[in-house]
């Protein structure tokens, strides 16, 4: 019986695989897939993104190139539903098939509106929409930056309400506000407005207003997308998000600082209205000149009353005079009492001049002096008989202490002689010890010797041989026929001559020295 499939060509694993791979492709190209994005762990470190897309019943692999990943609108989550659009193609390394994508879109507008509602939650937990983060509006902006479409319609809405209510100067940065880029340069141009110097060759602006016009959710996904929320979260310039008509509302709206339901409310909200300023300052200028003319001729209602107030001029003088006359008599009356206040004290130091005169002032030294000698003769009385007193306290304390310390110094000798003799006891007895000792060990070494000494192997039947030199021959090699050697045994010694062995050499002649045969 033949072999089945003998006849049917053999493929190497390589060429099968390649084979599938060209099938394959040939025979789907570009698909459009449906499924649950499934174990998403964000790009590779090449770059490339992996996962799979799974059903009900199914599962197949994905990957999105570097190139491509980088350009999609809408990011791969996992557990999101999307339509992918790809080729089919194989992995000949792991033989199974997997879809290249080059497109994904979230699989109708109840996945995206999950998808929000997830990146709401969580940018909300980060803190990117608290109340206490937002910024107060300048009451009047200088410089209104305007992030948009250089073409659309926002643009001169919003120019046109502006110019309606306070003309300003407007910045716009031009952007796309749709399509696969439009959230990148949304951010950058956020980011770009912040960037300017408060007094650099461009202007800062003092608002910034993000705005386009209505759409469909998917028309205004640019502005649901991280980097543009974080972009407004993160501006230092105060911010106004109007994204749509009044209805729509995106991520961007919850981080700006304030939301304005359409592109011209956001003009609205960002100026006031100049005519009200206007009629507003009038009617303070009124109000402060009426104040003004008020308060004028209420200070001159105040003067004229101050002056009826005043006194005359005689009345005026009046009380300082009798002030003066009644000053002249105080120091009538001062200049008297102090004529005597000087006599007394002119008295006073005439006695105590009189008190200090060499005169008065020998006498009271004469009396100093002999109260001093006496004073003396009787300290001098008293000093002699205590110091005789300390001479005899200190002769008798200095006899005790020497007697105590020739004691103390016999008992030193004596503890030091008893030290001395047991010193020497222990050396005579460390020597005995140590000559014992050495005794010991030279009487080991002399049985040592005498076992290893060669006469003790003369002793159990074996000889020594030496020439005539009397060197030992430890091989017949050194002994020649006819040498005269000594044979030592154990119990003497004897001479012999060698009879066999090796033959001298003969004695060789001298140089020079010719046959005589």
């Amino acid at each position: 019986m033949a072999e089945i499939g003998a006849n049917t060509p053999e493929l190497t694993v390589t060429e099968l695989s390649g084979a599938l791979k060209r099938s394959i492709e040939d025979r789907f190209g570009y698909v459009r897939v449906r499924g649950e994005i499934t174990g998403y762990r964000g790009p590779h470190s090449s770059g490339h993104v992996y996962f799979g897309l799974k059903d009900q019943g199914a599962k197949i692999d994905a990957v999105i190139w570097k190139g491509v990943f980088g350009k999609l609108r809408v990011k791969p989550q996992d557990g999101l539903e999307v339509i992918a659009t790809g080729k089919i193609t194989t992995f000949p390394g792991k033989s199974s098939y997997q879809i290249v994508i080059e497109a994904i879109e979230p699989a109708g507008a109840g996945a995206l509106m999950a998808l929000l509602e997830e990146r709401r939650r969580k940018l909300a937990h980060e803190g990117l929409f608290d109340a206490a983060r937002k910024q107060l509006l300048p009451f009047l902006p200088r410089i209104i930056g305007v992030v948009t479409s250089p073409t659309g319609a926002v643009i001169r809405d919003i120019i046109h309400r502006l110019d309606e209510r306070f003309p300003s100067h407007v910045l716009v940065w031009p952007v796309r506000v749709q399509g696969e880029t439009s959230a990148a340069e949304v951010a950058a141009a956020i980011h770009g407005f912040n960037g300017f110097e408060e007094n650099g060759r461009i202007p800062r602006p003092d608002i910034i207003i993000v705005a386009r016009g209505g759409g469909s959710l998917e028309d205004l996904w640019s502005f649901n997308e991280e980097i543009v929320v974080r972009a407004a979260a993160e501006s230092m310039i105060p911010l106004i998000a109007a994204i749509g008509h009044e209805t729509d509302w995106t991520l961007i709206d919850h981080a700006a600082d304030l939301r304005a339901p359409t592109p011209t409310a956001a003009a609205e909200k960002a100026v006031p209205v100049r005519l009200e300023l206007l009629a507003s300052l009038a009617e303070l200028a009124r109000r402060q000149a009426g104040a003004v003319a008020r308060a004028s001729e209420r200070r001159r209602a105040e003067l004229r009353g101050l002056v009826r107030a005043l006194p005359g001029g005689q009345d005026v003088l009046a009380a300082p005079r009798q002030q003066l006359d009644r000053a002249s008599e105080r120091l009538q009356g001062a200049l008297a009492n102090g004529g005597n206040r000087q006599r007394f004290a002119l008295a006073k130091l005439a006695q105590r001049l009189a008190a200090q005169s060499p005169q008065a002032r020998m006498a009271r030294a004469g009396q100093r002096l002999e109260s001093a000698a006496l004073r003396l003769r009787r300290a001098l009385a008293v000093a002699g008989t205590a110091r005789t007193q300390r001479l005899a306290t200190a002769q008798l304390r200095l006899g005790a202490a020497l007697l105590a310390r020739a004691r103390l110094a016999s008992q030193r000798a004596e503890a030091a002689r008893a030290r001395l003799d047991g010193l020497r006891q222990r050396l005579l007895r460390a020597a005995a010890a140590s000559v014992e000792s050495r005794r010991n060990r030279l009487a080991a070494l002399e049985k040592l010797r005498a076992t290893l000494g060669y006469r003790n192997v003369l002793k159990r039947g074996f000889a020594l041989v030496r020439d005539a030199a009397g060197h030992p021959l430890r091989s017949v090699t050194g002994a020649l026929r006819g040498a005269l050697v000594e044979i030592e045994f154990a119990d003497g010694r004897i001479g012999a001559s060698v009879t066999a062995g090796k033959a001298p050499k003969p004695a060789s002649k001298p140089k020079g020295q010719g046959t005589l045969l």
